[in-house]
């Protein structure tokens, strides 16, 4: 699925719950909810909950849940940037330009340590 089939099918799904009536204040409250859903999903994921009343997870069930609060998070992205009439495309584009033009007067790539 390339990205604007995503950007489609999400906006489909979402206009068919009803979900898109929404502005983009009440959009950005749902995206920083689902953003902590998906700290809380790392969390679990690299140091455990150590909750005694939750069960411990295994791996492939915690990296589940990590895609789906990313699901999540992206979906509320791509409806938020619906709203202004904005493709994750143009978003991604925008960024790029602004990384490459900030950091275009180093000497050498920043190497991973």
């Amino acid at each position: 699925m390339n990205t604007t089939e995503m950007e489609k099918w999400i906006k489909d799904f979402y206009q068919m719950r009803n979900w898109t009536k929404y502005g983009p204040f009440i959009r950005l409250g749902f995206l920083m909810e689902e953003t902590g859903e998906l700290a809380r999903a790392v969390r679990a994921l690299e140091i455990g909950r150590d909750r005694p009343d939750e069960q411990r997870q295994e791996l492939p069930e915690l990296k589940k849940e990590l895609i789906e609060e990313m699901g999540d998070v992206l979906a509320n992205l791509l409806i938020l940037a619906d709203l202004y009439d904005v493709t994750i495309e143009e978003v991604f584009s925008t960024h790029q330009q602004k990384l490459t033009k900030r950091f275009s007067g180093e000497i050498e790539p920043v190497k991973n340590t």
